[in-house]
């Protein structure tokens, strides 16, 4: 049975972690392309790891497959080192929300299709809802600026307070759109930011990556290979910082000073992000704004990173800016 969606840059990935060999994680198990593809590729063993319990019985069609060479546990990827048990020659992650997660109107990730406005990855815990109709206006217009980078966030934080209770996907989305201007051709859904930014705040989803990456860390033996796929520029800016300053301290820049590290934890194969050929494009679009970025991990023991030197966006204390 084949995989309900595309892996976005699978052959690139691939291609970038050759040979394929050993035991791998995906961490973001989701509807379990990457997974197939290492195994496919010659991956002794892939533990899939995700949030979400509902991908593993979508899985279920296909995952006997593979037999004991995939093991499925539900949990977080920042926890992968406990839960792979001891070093592994590879990890795989695909963040944010995944297309098939988009699809399920139910799940409340998409402003395309109306459902509850919920948007939790693992189920639990507060949902959208929750938090937008509960939290101060000034730490609503806080989560659109710094984790969705949209301008007119205290404008929306207003809008939104003024609109309360608001329970459904469509309600939300409208009142976004009604405090900006009508898209051009070819732009995207005014709610696009704002979308994005309530979800990484109620999934901590920049908290989870960095601990991720130090997780991958911790879990990888030397030799072993870190690949990363991010679709958000500030996913990606803290993927690059991370494996930068774990490499050496090499790429300062004006969101986070350089970082010295005399014995590097990573080595970098590749000097720029790689994204989607014209092919990949043609074939799905999603892959546009997609970056791969790779490290080899080194004999040196993990260090402990602070956050705050990968540029990871915060909230400000107190709320309201």
């Amino acid at each position: 049975m084949a995989a309900p969606h595309i892996p976005v840059l699978l052959d690139p990935l691939l291609r970038a972690v050759a040979p394929v060999r050993g035991e791998w994680i995906d961490g973001t198990f989701g509807a379990g392309g990457y997974a197939r593809g290492l195994l496919d590729a010659g991956a002794d063993r892939v533990i899939g790891i995700d949030r979400d319990p509902a991908v593993f019985d979508m899985a279920a069609a296909w995952a006997g497959d593979y037999g004991d060479r995939l093991k499925l546990v539900q949990g977080t990827f920042s926890d992968m080192d406990v839960i792979a048990g001891g070093p592994v020659d590879g990890v795989v992650l695909d963040l944010g929300v995944s297309s098939m997660q988009l699809d399920q109107a139910d799940r409340g990730f998409s402003f395309l299709r109306d459902g509850p406005l919920d948007m939790r990855m693992a189920q639990d815990g507060p949902s959208a809802a929750d938090l937008l109709n509960t939290a101060a206006e000034g730490k609503i217009a806080d989560v659109l600026y710094h984790y969705g980078e949209e301008r007119a966030s205290r404008r929306i934080a207003r809008a939104i307070v003024n609109a309360r209770p608001l329970s459904r996907t469509a309600e939300l989305a409208e009142v976004v759109a009604a405090c900006l201007p009508r898209p051009k051709p070819g732009q995207s859904h005014p709610a696009t930011r704002a979308f994005q930014a309530i979800r990484i705040w109620v999934n901590d989803e920049f908290g989870q990556l960095v601990a991720g990456l130090s997780a991958a860390e911790r879990a990888l033996r030397p030799g072993g290979k870190l690949a990363v796929v991010s679709f958000h520029s500030l996913e990606d800016r803290i993927v690059k910082r991370f494996l930068q300053s774990r490499a050496g301290g090499q790429g300062g820049s004006r969101h986070a000073p350089e970082i010295a590290q005399d014995a590097p934890g990573f080595t970098l194969p590749f000097r720029r992000a790689i994204g989607a050929d014209e092919a990949e494009l043609a074939a799905n679009p999603r892959a546009r704004s997609a970056y791969l970025r790779v490290g080899i991990r080194t004999d040196t023991p993990a260090a402990v990173v602070d956050p705050r030197d990968l540029a990871m966006p915060s909230l400000p204390q107190g709320g309201g800016r």
